[in-house]
């Protein structure tokens, strides 16, 4: 089997309600995944195996998603340079903020691309876009899916405007026209 583009990891398997759309949205693009259960606290030395044989073997780029401590993507950041997108799970007791601080404070030189809470959705999309700067059949599939969200947003925007009454459109008016007197009548210095 060819080694899948695009990495899922997860803390916990507690993460994949949140991470499934992030596995959904690379299908939807044509691109498998490879999911994992791999904690930077309960099982570092084989997260960084993974990391590294993963790397070697052609992942292109990791998503990470950890809850609490939220240490998962800086720690396979740390085994990569391959990109590294973490998405910051929600917790009760901090809703999720801790996992966010913790995932985007990285020590100069091991970014992690961080996505909003529980946004599995937008690294999916994150790691397409990093994939399609070298695959044109990959740039035309995101930018059809661009597309199609601005479809969509418009026909909102058509919705909404038959049920909400909206001040009549003009065009943009134009700054009246100064009169500059002819030269040599009065207007300028002799």
């Amino acid at each position: 089997m060819k080694q899948a583009l695009v990495a899922i990891l997860m803390g916990s398997d507690s993460d994949w309600p949140v991470m499934e759309s992030a596995a959904t949205v690379l299908k939807d693009f044509g691109l498998s995944s490879d999911v994992r259960v791999l904690s930077a606290h309960r099982s570092p030395a084989p997260l960084r195996q993974y990391v590294e044989r993963a790397s070697r073997q052609g992942t292109a780029v990791f998503i990470a998603a950890a809850g609490g401590a939220a240490h998962l993507a800086g720690a396979v950041a740390a085994h990569t340079i391959r990109p590294v997108i973490g998405v910051p799970v929600s917790t009760p007791s901090l809703n999720g903020l801790d996992s966010l601080l913790s995932t985007v404070q990285m020590p100069r030189g091991v970014p992690v691309a961080t996505v909003a809470i529980g946004n599995a959705a937008n690294a999916a999309i994150l790691a397409v876009q990093m994939l399609a700067l070298h695959d044109a059949a990959l740039r035309a599939k995101l930018t059809a899916y661009k597309r199609e969200l601005a479809r969509k947003c418009l026909q909102a925007d058509r919705a909404l405007g038959k049920r909400i009454p909206r001040p009549a459109e003009t065009a943009p008016r134009r700054p009246p026209r100064q009169k500059v007197p002819p030269a040599g009548r009065g207007g300028g210095r002799a």
